[in-house]
């Protein structure tokens, strides 16, 4: 009788080993069929300025992925770049998880206020900690800019990322460890240089100098993830690089090539050549209408002949960042191919936000304490431009000229703030032949869409509004999937209608439609207007008169989002610009 329930014991144990170990394999099978993830964010790069948007600085490695997946030309990010993140991050409105304000810039009533933290708060849940939780390994490289320095919030670890490299604010010294903007909490702050803070996994790092961001970030990036091949694990790497945020700095070898050419065209003859090459290309509509001169950008004949040369010298520094972009980006395609996981890898590239206007010493977009700090701690000299001791910015002109066919940058909610380029190639099309593969469209695409849209890539569900033991915000995001499947002619429907505000600036898209308010203390006049800004990107024909119902629909609209989300009015005049030392 022992014998046989010892042998009874023994089978059992043999079954259950050899179900568990069928189980791992499933387990470990299925992980292996799940799609990694690239998740490509370019800093302060406008919608002209990549090749594959129009652009004469050559970006190859953007082309590919341009040729083997879909450009999308009516794509809207937020018009800062922490902001964006958090709605690219969740998939959730800014204001809903803590980014209602912008962390260089508070409106001082808003301070104190929920929704306007200036961090990611913990009512969130990121696609890093969902696509963590469900197997796969997270990398993040290069700048965060949601939280964990002084200012209150939490780092990449806190939030679903196994592996991290990088700096925790909006940008630094693209050479060294310095910080890009001073202390202004600190008396003596105009009159020295601080250091940046880098952390390796959440420890601090000691970063080298004369490595170039684009070099050091990279290289991180692609020792993660063959550290995750070798695991045999999906991986999702936000590759989020800090090119080409100010300061203007790069490799010395690739800015000449440039300076000649934007030294001829200058401000104008660069926004009109983009503006050609954008509709000769079909990025914009035969109907757009060329954008008027705005009067806060400078007329390149008022620019003496020494100036003239520093200016194109900084535009040919930023065109070269570009450019560096495109090469790191060639380096982390080049591997997951020579390494066979290009084909099972959903890539997604996009920038944050339209290019950065921010100019010191600009008479209404300027912070004189700014000035200052960069007056007597860098050399603005024309030979030092582009080195780690150069503190430039491309500055309102230039950043107004990179956007072609659309008006305004960085900080505003005009298209040439918030439609940046987008790009998406889905697992396989690299390879197959894939139905969609270079195609241009004007689908209207939220950048809260793009974690959903890699969700369902990856199989995983969001929870909702309850992640483990806490109450978080159910995202309003909604997958690309259907669309770039061929499912669906639409991203999303007119009745899937979003809305945004920052700076008491407001806007809500309702298909190609876009009414918004600029206030006056942001160069507006302070009233909504109504657009089609798909037949006029640059926003220069109002139909609230011709459309007076849709006008109406849309404002209130509007109203009930403010008034369900807590919006604060701010006052008409104020000027964040200003205010970034406050």
């Amino acid at each position: 009788m022992r014998k046989i329930t010892y042998f009874i014991i023994t089978a059992l144990l043999i079954s259950c080993s050899q179900n568990s170990t069928k189980k791992n394999e499933k387990s470990e099978n299925q992980l292996s069929s799940k799609p990694n993830i690239l998740l490509l964010v370019g800093d302060d790069i406008g919608f002209g300025d990549l090749e594959a948007f129009g652009s004469e600085i050559p970006t190859p490695n953007m082309n590919r992925l341009a040729e083997s997946g879909i450009r999308f030309s009516n794509f809207h990010a937020s018009p800062v770049c922490s902001v964006t993140r958090s709605m690219l991050m969740t998939g959730c409105n800014n204001i809903e998880v803590g980014l209602g304000s912008f962390d260089y810039s508070f409106y001082p009533p808003t301070k104190g206020v929920s929704g306007y933290e200036g961090y990611l708060t913990n009512n969130a849940v990121t696609i890093a900690q969902l696509l963590r939780d469900a197997g796969y390994e997270t990398y993040k490289s290069g700048k965060w800019h949601l939280g964990g320095e002084a200012a209150g919030g939490e780092g990449p670890l806190s939030w679903g990322f196994t592996k991290e490299f990088g700096i925790l604010s909006g940008g630094s010294n693209h050479w060294n460890n310095i910080a890009m903007t001073p202390d202004f909490s600190d008396p003596n702050g105009l009159n020295v240089k601080r250091e940046e803070h880098f952390t390796l996994n959440g420890e601090h790092f000691d970063r080298p100098d004369g490595v170039y961001s684009g070099e050091l970030y990279t290289n991180h990036m692609l020792n993660f993830i063959k550290e995750g091949h070798s695991e045999k694990k999906p991986w999702f790497a936000y590759m989020a690089f800090t090119t080409a945020h100010f300061p203007i700095q790069a490799p010395p070898e690739l800015i000449d090539k440039y300076y000649q050419k934007y030294l001829e065209l200058g401000f104008a003859g660069l926004k009109k050549s983009r503006y050609k090459s954008l509709k000769s290309k079909g990025l914009i509509t035969e109907t757009a209408i060329e954008p008027e001169f705005n009067d806060i950008t400078h007329k390149w004949e008022s620019l003496t002949e020494d100036e003239q040369k520093i200016q194109a010298k900084v535009m040919a520094t930023y065109a070269a960042m570009i450019e560096d972009q495109d090469n790191r980006t060639g380096e982390i395609l080049d591997y997951l191919k020579e390494s066979g996981q290009l084909d099972n890898t959903l890539v997604i590239y996009v920038t944050d936000n339209g290019p950065e206007g921010f100019e010191a010493t600009h008479p209404r977009t300027g912070n004189p304490e700014m000035a200052k700090w960069i007056e007597t701690q860098f050399d603005q000299s024309f030979e030092a431009i582009g080195t780690a001791n150069s503190e430039h910015t491309i500055g309102v002109s230039w950043a107004d000229a990179s956007t072609g066919g659309l008006q305004w940058w960085k900080w505003f909610i005009g298209e040439g703030g918030i439609r940046v380029p987008m790009m998406i190639v889905p697992p396989g099309a690299f390879s197959e032949n894939y139905s969609q593969a270079g195609l241009i469209s004007n689908a209207v695409m939220s950048v809260k869409d793009l974690p959903m849209t890699i969700l369902d890539y990856a199989g995983v569900s969001h929870p909702g509004t309850k992640y483990k033991d806490r109450e978080v915000m159910k995202p309003s995001g909604i997958s690309a999937r259907p669309f770039l499947e061929g499912k669906s002619d639409l991203v999303r429907s007119e009745e899937q209608w979003y809305a945004f505000e920052l700076f008491g600036n407001g806007y809500l898209m309702k298909g190609e439609y876009k009414v918004m308010k600029v206030r006056e203390g942001m160069f507006g006049d302070g009233k909504w207007h109504l657009f089609n800004v798909v037949s006029d990107p640059s926003e220069m024909n109002p139909l609230e008169s011709d459309m007076p119902e849709l006008f109406e629909e849309m404002k209130n609209l509007y109203a009930g989002y403010a008034k369900e989300n807590n919006i604060m009015e701010v006052d008409a005049a104020w000027n964040p610009f200003k205010a970034a030392s406050e």
